[in-house]
């Protein structure tokens, strides 16, 4: 499903992806409050969001979109590099964020890895997220995270800080000398005890707290 309040930018996104044989685009929203009446009426997959939306931009859609069960899988997409909006969108669940002008080919396979339950979150933009984050302070948040990743065992504080670090798992098992199958469960108890639905959550906390 596709959600922007441009008509062109929606027309653009349901020409490139409605011309792939495993991507079917089953419905568009111009803003927050329709996507919502959207995901309900065709449970889509995946979400392309957009943040800065009339009526209901996308930081709030996403969170509650994403706080319903069976919910799909959110991009973001914005004209924007990392800025509080991205940052919250992140926080509330979203999987990750494109630029608009990602290239075609970047994009599709960011919205098949999406749909896999997978995060968009590539070392380049888990830098951008370091920069604002430092950038922009926020004592409390910090504490606040420290707090909620004070749940968690050394084993599984090593493995956030690997999704801090935007590596996979794979990566993470290599530098810690673990399977891919017991990273996969570690991951699964990081986001079981903070209480989050995918990576990029635990990776913004982790960069809040200031481990990486």
């Amino acid at each position: 499903m596709i959600v922007d309040d441009d008509p062109m930018v929606r027309t653009g996104l349901r020409f490139l992806l409605g011309g792939r044989s495993d991507l079917e685009v089953v419905g568009e929203a111009e803003d927050g409050a329709q996507a919502i009446v959207a995901a309900d009426a065709h449970w889509p997959d995946v979400m392309l969001m957009d943040v800065r939306m009339p009526r209901m931009d996308g930081v709030l859609a996403t969170r509650l979109i994403r706080a319903r069960p069976r919910a799909p899988q959110i991009l973001i997409l914005t004209t924007f590099n990392v800025d509080d909006y991205v940052l919250q969108a992140l926080r509330n669940g979203a999987n990750g964020f494109l630029l608009k002008d990602t290239p075609p080919t970047e994009l599709i396979a960011a919205v098949r890895k999406v749909a896999r339950g997978e995060s968009v979150l590539s070392p380049q933009v888990i830098g951008a997220v370091v920069g604002f984050v430092a950038a922009s302070g926020g004592g409390s948040r910090r504490a606040w995270a420290q707090e909620q990743l004070g749940k968690l065992t050394d084993r599984e504080r090593d493995v956030a800080i690997g999704l801090g670090q935007g590596r996979s798992n794979a990566e993470i098992g290599a530098a810690l000398g673990m399977g891919v199958s017991t990273v996969k469960g570690h991951v699964s108890r990081v986001l079981g005890k903070l209480g989050m639905n995918n990576r990029s959550q635990a990776a913004v906390m982790v960069h809040d707290a200031g481990l990486v």
